[in-house]
């Protein structure tokens, strides 16, 4: 119980991390923010672009974030 609680909450700090880091890449590269809404200025192209960029990530994340927790957890059990 308690590994699936460290792993939720690493996993949600990691993303709240991953996200800032992809908009601020997105942003530096292309010169404008990326975006998921309905934007006017926006091609389909740069949306759907985004759009697989924000969800590799966050499917990466959650991996990393599942492994170096059952990692940990297994260290401190090993420990005890």
């Amino acid at each position: 119980m308690q590994v699936k609680l460290a792993t939720l909450a690493i996993s949600f700090g990691a993303g709240l991390l991953a996200q800032k880091i992809v908009k601020a890449v997105w942003l530096k590269a292309t010169g404008k923010p990326g975006s998921l809404v309905d934007d006017d200025d926006a091609t389909l192209a740069s949306m759907v672009g985004f759009a697989a960029v924000t969800g590799a990530t966050a499917a990466l994340t959650k991996v990393l974030a599942a492994r170096g927790t059952s990692r940990l957890a297994a260290r401190l059990a090993t420990r005890t």
